[in-house]
C-alpha cells in the first residue's frame, strides 16, 4: 500500500525536476570525465542525447498549431461576447507590451551598473565569433498588416501564430453568432479540441526522457569553460531576468490579483522547469493551458486565447538579453551611447519580440536589428553565442511566466479565476 502511495505522489512535476538535474550532471559528467572518440561524440551525444532530445521537441511543435487554433476557435465560440473578446485582447496586448518595455529598462539598467564589456580582454573570446544571421527591421505598418492572413491554410501549414490566432478567434466568434445553425461545426471543433488535449497529455507523458537527453547534450557540449571570460555578461542577464519574474511580474500579480506570489511559483514551476530544458515557449502551450486550468483555476476560455499570443508576443526574457548585449558590445568596443540611443533599443526591441518566433535562439538574429538601429557592430553578437543556449533556457522560463501571469490576471479581471483550485493546489 505504501509503495502504491508513493508512486502517486511521484506526478509528472517531480519527473520532470528530476530529469532535468540529472540530466545536468550526466552532462557535465560527460564533458570533464568521458574522453572524446566515436562513442561519446558520435553515439552518446550527437546520437542518442540528441536524436530523443529533438524527437521530442518535434512531438510537442505537432501538437501546437491544431491544439492552438481548436483551443482559440473554442475559446472564443465559448466568450461568444466580441466585446467581450475585445477587452481581453486589449488587455493581454497592453500588459504584454508594458511589461516588455520594462523588461528592456532592467536590462539597461542593470548592464550600466555591473559594467559587463568594461575590461573585457577581447582575445579570450573572440574564437567564439562565427557568421552571424541578420535580420533587417520591418516598418510597424508591415509588423500590422504581417498579423492577418493572406491565406490561412499557408498559415497554418507554417505555423505563423499571430495569423493562426486571427483566423481562429474570427471562426471562433462567427460560430458563436450563428449558434445552432452550425452546431456540428461547433461540435467538431470541441470533440477535436478533446482529441489535441489528450495527445497532449500522452506527448507529456515522455517530457522526463525529451528533458534528461536535452540538457545532457547541452552541458555536454558547453560543459563550464566557454562561461568564464563572458561571466560578467552572464550574471547580468541572469540578474536582471531574476528581476522580472520575482520583481516585476509577481509584484504584478499581487497588485492585480491578491494571490500569494510564492504560492504561484510553486504551482507554476514545472512548466518553468519544461520551458528551461526546451528552450522553445512555443513546446509549452499545451502544458502551461494545462497547468492554468489545474492548479490555478484559469478557465481555458482566457487561457487558450492568451498563452499562444504571449507565446508569439511576449518575449521579455529576449528583451532582456538583447539590452544586456547592447550594453556589454557597447562597454567591449568603446562606443558610448546616448540617452536618445537607449530610448531606441527600448523602442526597437519591444518592436522586434512582437514579430519573434517561439523557437529557439531566435533573440540572436533580432539582436541584429537592435544593434543595427544604433549602430552596434554585429560581429559582437558572435561572442555571446557560445553561452547562449543556457542563457535561452533562462531567458524561455521568464516568457512563460510573463504569459501565466498576465493570463491569471485578466482572468481575474473577467471573473474567469477560480480560486478555491488555486489554493487547493
Amino acid at each position: 500500500m505504501d509503495k502504491k502511495e508513493k508512486k502517486k505522489k511521484l506526478g509528472l512535476t517531480t519527473k520532470i525536476f528530476i530529469s532535468l538535474i540529472v540530466g545536468a550532471i550526466f552532462g557535465v559528467v560527460l564533458c570533464y570525465l568521458v574522453p572524446s572518440g566515436h562513442i561519446k561524440d558520435d553515439i552518446i551525444v550527437e546520437g542518442v542525447l540528441y536524436v530523443v532530445g529533438q524527437g521530442f521537441i518535434r512531438l510537442m511543435k505537432m501538437l501546437v498549431v491544431p491544439l492552438v487554433f481548436c483551443s482559440l476557435v473554442c475559446g472564443s465560440m465559448a466568450i461568444g461576447d466580441t466585446k467581450k473578446l475585445g477587452t481581453v485582447g486589449v488587455r493581454t496586448l497592453l500588459f504584454y507590451l508594458v511589461t516588455t518595455a520594462l523588461a528592456i529598462t532592467v536590462a539597461l539598467s542593470i548592464g550600466n551598473l555591473i559594467n559587463p564589456g568594461t575590461g573585457l580582454d577581447m582575445s579570450a573570446i573572440q574564437s567564439n565569433a562565427a557568421k552571424v544571421e541578420t535580420m533587417e527591421a520591418t516598418s510597424l505598418s508591415e509588423t500590422l498588416l504581417g498579423i492577418i492572413p493572406d491565406n490561412p491554410l499557408n498559415s497554418l501549414s507554417s505555423g505563423n501564430m499571430l495569423q493562426i490566432i486571427v483566423f481562429a478567434l474570427i471562426v471562433g466568434v462567427i460560430l458563436a453568432k450563428l449558434g445552432e445553425r452550425t452546431e456540428t461545426v461547433g461540435n467538431f471543433f470541441s470533440q477535436f479540441n478533446d482529441i489535441m488535449m489528450e495527445m497532449t497529455m500522452m506527448v507529456m507523458s515522455l517530457a522526463p526522457i525529451g528533458v534528461f537527453c536535452l540538457i545532457s547534450r547541452t552541458f555536454a557540449n558547453i560543459g563550464f569553460s566557454a562561461f568564464v571570460p563572458l561571466a560578467k555578461y552572464m550574471v547580468g542577464v541572469l540578474i536582471a531576468l531574476a528581476i522580472q519574474c520575482f520583481v516585476v511580474y509577481l509584484g504584478l500579480l499581487k497588485i492585480f490579483t491578491g494571490l500569494n506570489p510564492l504560492k504561484f511559483i510553486k504551482n507554476f514551476f514545472p512548466v518553468m522547469a519544461f520551458a528551461f530544458s526546451t528552450a522553445t515557449s512555443n513546446a509549452t502551450i499545451p502544458l502551461s493551458i494545462d497547468t492554468l486550468a489545474k492548479k490555478m483555476g484559469v478557465s481555458k476560455k482566457i487561457s487558450s486565447f492568451t498563452i499562444p499570443l504571449g507565446a508569439t508576443i511576449n518575449m521579455d526574457g529576449t528583451a532582456i538579453m538583447q539590452g544586456v548585449a547592447v550594453v556589454f558590445a557597447a562597454q567591449a568596443f568603446g562606443i558610448d551611447l546616448t540617452m536618445v540611443d537607449y530610448l531606441t533599443v527600448i523602442g526597437t526591441a519591444t518592436l522586434a519580440s512582437i514579430g519573434t518566433a517561439g523557437v529557439p535562439s531566435v533573440g540572436l538574429v533580432t539582436l541584429t536589428m537592435v544593434f543595427n538601429s544604433v549602430g552596434l557592430p554585429v560581429e559582437a553578437i558572435g561572442l555571446i553565442m557560445g553561452i547562449d543556449r543556457i542563457l535561452d533556457m533562462s531567458r524561455t522560463a521568464v516568457n512563460i511566466t510573463g504569459d501565466a501571469v498576465c493570463t491569471t490576471i485578466v482572468a481575474h479581471q473577467n471573473k474567469a479565476l477560480d480560486k478555491e483550485v488555486f489554493q487547493k493546489a
